[in-house]
């Protein structure tokens, strides 16, 4: 099979919600910036919901769409002939939805700050870490959470347990050192105090679990065998 064939797979393999999902939430961010320019806003609160819904909404995407990705090969007796097969492919699909997600990610961030929507004081490169830490760490979360358990279900509802705690108790931990440098939403939630440290922090402990969920998969047919009985 050729690269590209194989690359195609594995998009395939992703499943719709991997590729449709994040051009959906693109344009639906793109599109309330247009809204509120329609409006005639120029207020500071209004100009900050396109980057919230940057910072909040890829990261579930990316978090719930890995979460899905380990054990979901209907022929697993096919998948374990193949001699290291099935990590290579895992990654593969990983880095397709990733892919997919950062590059929609990007387009809305370039967007905003050429239309002067994107009010945050770290711009240009460093500013697509306003995304794209918490993307990778809730997306990790979820594919090594989901080769662990065995059970889809239970990983996405990590994932959703973890986004929406953020959510919940982010005022309330607001003056916790640790808390604060590893919640995912530091920007919108707190802005730039402690921000570089905050991403810094998610970026490496996002590095670990990325080895944790490398040696789980070194036992493709724990993985493929699904969720215990």
């Amino acid at each position: 099979m050729k690269p590209v064939d194989l690359w195609r797979h594995e998009a395939r393999r992703a499943g719709l919600p991997a590729l449709l999902g994040p051009p959906v939430l693109a344009a639906l961010i793109q599109l309330l910036a247009v809204f509120g320019a329609s409006l005639g806003s120029g207020e500071e609160n209004t100009r900050w919901f396109p980057m919230s819904a940057l910072e909040m909404g890829v990261p579930l995407l990316a978090g719930v769409v890995a979460a899905t990705l380990p054990g979901r090969d209907p022929v697993a007796e096919l998948r374990l002939a193949i001699p290291h097969g099935y990590r290579p492919s895992l990654l593969r699909r990983l880095a397709v939805t990733l892919g997919c997600a950062a590059l929609c990610a990007l387009a809305v961030s370039v967007t905003l700050m050429a239309s002067n929507w994107w009010t945050f004081p770290y711009g240009g490169a460093a500013g697509q870490l306003v995304w794209l830490a918490p993307a990778l760490w809730l997306a990790v979360l979820g594919f090594c959470s989901a080769a662990a358990l065995r059970s889809t279900a239970a990983a996405t509802s990590l994932v959703a347990f973890v986004w929406t705690g953020e959510q919940i108790f982010g005022g309330a931990l607001a003056d916790n050192t640790a808390y604060r440098a590893l919640h995912l939403f530091a920007t919108t939630s707190w802005g730039s105090d402690g921000w570089p440290l905050n991403r810094l922090v998610l970026l490496s402990t996002a590095l670990l679990l990325a080895v944790v969920g490398w040696l789980l998969l070194g036992n493709a047919e724990r993985v493929l065998r699904g969720e215990p009985e």
